[in-house]
Formats: structure tokens, C-alpha cells, sequence
């Protein structure tokens, strides 16, 4: 009896090990995983909504740490030497709904870049915590601003780049008179 006991705690311990070291792949902070909205994992049925902004979203993890809800996005990209702007603002997002639909302001957010997706080239990963300063705070909130300001303005808004693969993954492809 005692050598089963034995047996099962070593193997508790290593399934606890192998499925630590997972979250970190995935780049998720030590804690406990409150939402996903990735695959193989439980899904949140409803996105994040602030009626007030007009601002839906679903960040990819949340997770308790020390008290505070810590969102995670995790990109399939290769890493960057800093922060794609575009993925900070996203993380704001995620941040600032969150703190208006919790009532408790995340102090940071992670940015988890895996590279590619196989668990044998995880040297490509890179993993941003980005704090959730005021300035930043401030500048999600004059984005999006300024997007409902031109929402309203109703006028042909021009295409801001030349790249055709950003234009075939665009959700707007269907009605867009601009599309490469």
C-alpha cells in the first residue's frame, strides 16, 4: 500500500511539473487560469463588453495571480525585439475591459509571441509583461476615441498599407472597395 501511495505521488508530481511547464510555453504566469478563449481548453461563452465605449473583446487567457486578473495574448508570430504596437494596444484593450467589467484594474499584461507552433522550436518564444500605466490607459481610450469619431465622419477612410496578406485576413475584405 504504501509503494502505490508512493507511485501515485510521483507520477501527481510529474503530471504537476509537465503541466507547468505548458503554461509556461504558453507564456501564462504562474497562477490559476480563470477563462481561455483558445482551443483545447474550457471557452468563455460571453466576450468582454463595454456598452459605454462601444468596445467588445476576448482576450486569449486570464489568469488569477496574487488577487489580480491578469490577461494574456498570446501571437503565433515570431518574436520582435520589442512589442508589435498594434499587440500593446490590443493588450490595453483587454486590459481596460477587464478593469471596467471586474472593477479591479490589472496591474500588467502579458504578450506571448510562441513563434511557431511546435513544442520542439519553442527557442522562438518571447513573453512581454506590459504594464498597465495610466499613459497607456490614456492612449487605448484616445484610439478608440478617435475610431468612433471617424465611425461617425461616415467618409471613405483610405487603406493604411500595402500588404495583400493583411487584406485577405481582414474581416472587412467582403465590403472593402481598397482590397489588394
Amino acid at each position: 500500500m504504501i509503494y502505490l501511495a508512493t507511485i501515485l505521488i510521483c507520477i501527481s508530481i510529474l503530471l504537476r511539473w509537465y503541466a507547468r511547464r505548458e503554461e509556461i510555453a504558453r507564456g501564462l504566469p504562474a497562477g490559476r487560469i480563470i477563462y481561455s478563449d483558445t482551443s483545447g481548453w474550457f471557452s468563455a461563452v460571453e466576450p468582454f463588453y463595454d456598452p459605454d465605449l462601444g468596445l467588445t473583446g476576448k482576450p486569449d487567457y486570464l489568469v488569477l495571480k496574487d488577487g489580480a486578473i491578469i490577461p494574456v495574448e498570446v501571437k503565433s508570430t515570431q518574436h520582435a525585439r520589442i512589442p508589435y504596437n498594434s499587440h500593446v494596444l490590443q493588450l490595453a484593450a483587454y486590459l481596460l475591459l477587464v478593469d471596467r467589467d471586474t472593477g479591479q484594474r490589472p496591474p500588467y499584461g502579458i504578450l506571448h509571441y510562441s513563434g511557431v507552433s511546435s513544442s520542439l522550436q519553442r527557442k522562438n518564444q518571447r513573453t512581454y509583461a506590459i504594464d498597465y500605466t495610466a499613459a497607456l490607459e490614456t492612449n487605448i481610450l484616445n484610439l478608440i476615441a478617435d475610431m468612433h469619431q471617424l465611425e461617425r465622419k461616415k467618409s471613405d477612410i483610405p487603406r493604411s498599407h500595402n500588404i495583400a496578406a493583411r487584406c485577405r485576413k481582414c474581416g472587412f475584405r467582403t465590403i472593402c472597395d481598397q482590397r489588394l
